[in-house]
């Protein structure tokens, strides 16, 4: 369940630079030796993954600001860097299990690959799975209210699940109802509670839904480029059970019903007029899909799909934010 972001349109360089490391691995017919150790490395790391943290944690805490306005800014912080090490270790452990089934044979960028060493990749993101729920420990034993430490172990349990053994659900195609529930409604209620101390409001369970899609979107694009991969490893993606074709027609419906949502849920006044800021997001849904619409036959091509995906996670999920703050 990795992310990359797109260096379209004003972007950070760091997420430029993992586009161009990707699309080039994508692309390249040559050994892993024929492809410059920077580009491997900035694949593998992928720094804008870490939006798939931030952005539910973003908008579960501005709903609770913009319902009770108050601020709490040490629980925000330990909780924002926990979920970034809970996001390093999803993917870097996920790199693990994929060694263990032999679909990242070709990944050239696979940190056990590229380090040919899967128990360092192992014990490191172990580490990183101590240090995330260290911090959410912490936010708890502070509080003296264990719920948020609860909330949270159930996400980490799910995103085991996806990808470890014995269940591996991701290679039963259940990879975007788990993505979808863990950082949706969990993640977004966790960041909520740990503000309130109090169970979410319609506000929070309405966001949360769209964020839960919008994430799901970035793990389904990701299917489009490797079903070849996938179908020698038996995993039975999204877009091996539909096939290209009908994926781009879901990726599109997908898309545009968290614009329905939104206009719903404004309308029948359970998330705030301002909400509709989200909209200003549209036009780079209305990109992924029709990307994906054009594209969807060549692997090569379809692969910079992800990118925009995340992209429009970010600003779909920055401007929800902003409008749940506004009074």
């Amino acid at each position: 369940m990795t992310t990359e972001l797109s260096g379209e349109n004003g972007s950070p360089m760091l997420s430029e630079q993992a586009t161009q490391a990707d699309q080039s691995l994508s692309t390249a017919t040559e050994t892993s030796r024929d492809i410059p150790r920077s580009k491997l490395w900035m694949a593998a790391i992928k720094p804008p993954m870490y939006t798939v943290a931030v952005i539910p944690i973003w908008v579960g805490t501005a709903i609770a600001v913009g319902e009770t306005g108050i601020l709490h800014w040490q629980i925000f912080v330990v909780f924002l860097l926990s979920a970034i090490l809970i996001i390093a270790w999803l993917n870097s452990s996920n790199d693990v299990f994929d060694s263990d089934t032999g679909i990242d044979r070709n990944k050239h960028h696979s940190l056990v690959n590229l380090t040919g060493n899967r128990a360092l990749v192992f014990w490191a993101s172990t580490l990183c799975l101590i240090g995330g729920i260290s911090g959410i420990v912490a936010i708890a034993w502070l509080q003296q209210d264990w719920t948020i430490l609860i909330i949270v172990s159930l996400c980490c349990a799910l995103g085991y699940a996806y990808q470890g053994p014995p269940f591996r659900l991701g290679y039963l195609g259940l990879g975007e109802p788990i993505c979808f529930i863990t950082f949706g409604p969990l993640a977004v209620t966790a960041a909520y509670y740990s503000q309130t101390q109090t169970w979410s409001s319609t506000v929070n369970w309405a966001a949360s839904v769209i964020i839960g899609i919008t994430t799901s979107l970035i793990l389904f694009c990701s299917h489009f480029h490797q079903v070849k991969d996938d179908l020698a490893a038996g995993k039975r993606s999204p877009i091996v059970r539909l096939g290209p074709e009908r994926g781009a027609r879901w990726l599109t419906g997908s898309t545009l019903s968290v614009f329905a949502l939104l206009a719903g849920f404004v309308l029948f006044e359970v998330l705030p007029p301002w909400s509709l800021l989200m909209g200003l997001s549209f036009p780079i849904a209305r990109r992924l899909y029709r990307f994906v619409s054009a594209h969807y036959s060549s692997p090569a091509q379809v692969s910079r799909c992800k990118f925009i995906a995340v992209q429009f996670h970010f600003w779909s999920g920055l401007l929800l934010g902003f409008g749940c703050l506004m009074p």
